[in-house]
């Protein structure tokens, strides 16, 4: 097992213990909703300190049920999830691409130099050879 199964493992180990430990030990028990989100906590604390606070604005659009809301909370990380995935998978991609470039490049440059090795050692071996008029060593 490399190095990078095993810290994806115990990421997935961390995330798993994340999502069942607070079910697991009953977290929230003594709250009306036990798993409500920061939004509602705070307005909760901040109509127990200060009751007559009234809101800056209201929000462009209120969801018609509590189930719609999540469902559009969850379409909006399946969005950022899927946006992120693909840059990062872009990324790989090109960084791949370039590495097999460059291995393609270093093929073609040991074929190059190969083939000028043999055509300078064919001309060595064919082009000294003594005998003919005028050439080196008459």
């Amino acid at each position: 097992m490399n190095r990078n199964t095993k810290i994806n493992a115990l990421l997935l180990l961390v995330v798993a213990a994340l999502a069942v430990l607070p079910l697991a030990l009953g977290l929230g028990d003594h709250k009306e909703e036990p798993f409500t989100g920061a939004d509602a906590e705070a307005e909760t604390a901040i109509t127990e300190l200060q009751p007559d606070y009234e809101p800056w604005f209201s929000p462009l659009y209120e969801p018609p049920s509590g189930e719609i809301e999540s469902a559009l909370f969850a379409l909006q990380a399946a969005l950022g999830a899927g946006v992120l995935a693909y840059y990062f998978g872009l990324r790989r991609g090109r960084r791949q691409g370039a590495a097999r470039a460059e291995e393609a490049g270093a093929a073609d440059t040991d074929t190059d130099a190969d083939a000028a090795t043999a055509t300078a050692t064919a001309d060595n071996e064919g082009g000294s050879g003594g005998g003919s008029a005028g050439g080196p060593g008459a």
